[in-house]
């Protein structure tokens, strides 16, 4: 019985080396002597006793016996070795009483490099056991700009707190946003009990992933488990049964596919406008109205976000007519949102549009569990492909408001009130600025931020010397007229003079959606995630200014949105000088991707990105699911 779980090891052993050989891969064990890096090293220290997950270990520290196993740690030697006898003779011991002693091995970049024990690696791997006890001495890389060494890093500072070292991530920022999912503080060290639940959690969830999906995708069992918490969340994970938690992992795959995928997310600019009838691949001529849902976080009589959203519902109320119907749904607190996103789907909406960043991860829980349902929510850069994102691209209009006030600024101060620092904003503060500094090359910008604690803008912009400001965006209904400070305005005793202001048509973006959806689009993009930000171009976005400006301001912006409209520039492109340096050189342009994910500010602004610490409560929500600072 023995030599034929050799038999077996080796048959697996040998499969993967000539696999491995036949896509051009080395099909040995690494061999740690032989890594620069390694070599080349900053610090080595001993972990002491620790638990070393069996799927970390890569190899072995010198090159002795590396060829005695594939790359997975089977064995290749014939059965009738030396070799095959102690493997067999280990194999037994294991089954009579279990591998007790430790191995020795050296850790470095979180991959684990075998000095003593390589038969006893070899039989638990045989065995799939999860880990084995060793003496493991670290050895710290040099800093660098490479990826993996920046996550290395980002797992050394995670390791600090917990002693954690079975997960591996293949992105930045991971380690971090495993600590917030789990609920504890960034800097806590972690207790006995911390450790035992998230190692539960983990590998529950690994061995439901693995009878799904397994290993074959390109991403590591860690990046699936931080995907799938981030829809669930950590405590409901604990909660759930295995078997619940293993339909819930198969319903999940196809979110781990496109997540394993490379450039599957995309950022559409603008939507599929084919000519057809708006409604004719959902519903039969002589069919009921198509149900369309839209959900608002907060009502729309007291948020301005809300409201502003609210009217494109009620513009695509009018333009379909008998062809849909729309049906509006709000929150109570943030809590419901799972139960409203589910009513709507229960009333029978086919298309669901969620209205806010808060709603993301209930829209993600309703996607999976409805997978007819069309789903978009209202924030940017979603990589699940279960539903969509989309959004506009103020920073054209921003720009543009910029220009203006440049242009009036008598002393080369201007003021922007930002609202959150998410994903798309810190790009508005700077197309604003690239615009003032166009036709005032002298001009400096101060940014001030509602959502940070404790702050007096107008106070401060006045302590700064600003006249002019670029201030809210939406109208709050509630508001009286005469204390509305929005748009571009100049400040003169307390009563805002209005000038100019960004002007976002959601019903046209809506009535754009729809008509994409119902032309096929979706489908066709079943694999990816997309992301739709549409712009000027689209007529989404514009910019509406008063009959009091000069008439060559009035011109030059004319001008400039024309050439945006047709493509011919983009503010993003040239040199671009950052407030710690140069950020891109001339004859460059910033991708869609960098513009969205943009995380420093210009030279020429005042001020800075508020930390998570330094944001009001009710901003909190939004900025941990689309903050650039998270």
């Amino acid at each position: 019985m023995l030599s034929e779980d050799y038999k077996k090891a080796s048959r697996m052993g040998r499969h993967e080396v000539s696999a491995r050989k036949a896509k051009g891969e080395y099909p040995y064990l690494k061999i740690l002597d032989e890594v620069p890096e390694a070599a080349d090293s900053v610090m080595e220290y001993s972990l002491g006793l620790v638990q070393i997950p069996i799927d970390r270990i890569v190899g072995t520290k010198t090159a002795g016996r590396s060829n005695a196993f594939s790359a997975g740690f089977y064995p290749i030697l014939p059965e009738e070795s030396e070799f095959g006898y102690k493997w067999s003779t280990l194999c037994e011991a294991h089954i009579q009483e279990g591998i007790r002693d430790p191995i020795k091995a050296y850790e470095f970049m979180n991959e684990f490099y075998v000095l003593e024990g390589n038969k006893r690696v070899s039989v638990l791997k045989y065995f799939d056991a999860v880990s084995i006890p060793g003496y493991v001495t670290r050895i710290i890389p040099k800093r660098t700009e490479e990826k993996k060494n920046k996550i290395y890093y980002e797992f050394l500072d995670f390791y600090n707190k917990t002693e954690i070292n079975y997960l591996w991530f293949s992105e930045l920022g991971s380690f971090a946003k495993l600590v917030r999912l789990t609920g504890k503080q960034p800097e806590a060290v972690w207790t006995d009990d911390d450790k035992m639940e998230l190692s539960s959690t983990y590998f529950r969830f690994v061995n439901a992933y693995r009878g799904t999906s397994g290993d074959k995708l390109n991403i590591t069992p860690g990046d699936a488990f931080l995907d799938f918490m981030e829809v669930f969340g950590y405590q409901a994970m604990q909660e759930m049964s295995t078997e619940e938690l293993r339909k819930k992992v198969e319903k999940s795959n196809k979110m781990f596919h496109v997540m394993a995928e490379k450039d599957s997310m995309e950022i559409r600019m603008d939507p599929d406008e084919k000519k057809a009838s708006i409604l004719q691949r959902v519903i039969p001529l002589n069919g009921a109205p198509l149900q369309i849902g839209f959900v608002h976080e907060k009502k729309p009589q007291e948020s301005g976000w809300s409201y502003a959203h609210e009217l494109g519902r009620m513009h695509i109320e009018q333009a379909l007519k008998d062809e849909a119907q729309t049906n509006e749904y709000e929150l109570m607190n943030q809590s419901d949102a799972d139960q409203v996103i589910n009513a709507a789907i229960e009333d029978g909406n086919k298309i669901l549009f969620t209205t806010s960043p808060v709603l993301y991860q209930a829209s993600l829980k309703a996607a999976l569990e409805h997978p007819n349902v069309r789903i978009l929510n209202c924030s940017l850069m979603a990589n699940k492909g279960m539903i969509r994102t989309y959004n506009a691209r103020m920073y054209e209009a921003k720009f543009l408001i910029g220009a203006i006030a440049g242009s009036l600024a008598e002393n080369d101060r201007i003021g922007y009130l930002a609202d959150y620092p998410i994903y798309g904003s810190v790009a508005n503060i700077n197309a604003f600025t690239l615009g003032a500094s166009m036709v005032n090359p002298r001009v400096k910008v101060f940014v001030e931020w509602t959502s940070r604690k404790d702050v007096n803008f107008l106070e401060e912009f006045r302590k700064n010397g600003v006249s002019y400001v670029s201030g809210r965006d939406i109208i709050i209904p509630a508001k009286e007229s005469g204390t509305r400070h929005f748009g571009l305005y100049r400040i003169d005793d307390n009563t805002p003079h209005n000038l100019a202001m960004p002007i976002l048509d959601w019903g046209k973006f809506y009535e754009k959606m729809i008509l994409s959806i119902q032309n096929g689009g979706w489908k066709e993009d079943a694999s990816k995630s997309v992301n739709y930000w549409l712009g000027i171009s689209s007529g989404v976005v514009d910019v509406i200014c008063s009959q009091n400006l000069p008439s060559g301001t009035a011109r030059l912006v004319s001008l400039l949105k024309d050439t945006i409209c047709r493509g011919e520039f983009n503010p993003f492109s040239g040199a671009l000088f950052s407030q710690n340096g140069l950020i891109q050189e001339e004859n460059r342009t910033l991708t869609a991707e960098n513009i969205i994910r943009m995380d420093w500010l210009l030279d020429r602004v005042e001020g800075s990105i508020p930390k998570m610490e330094e944001l009001e409560e009710k901003a909190k929500p939004v900025v941990l699911q689309q903050g650039v600072n998270v």
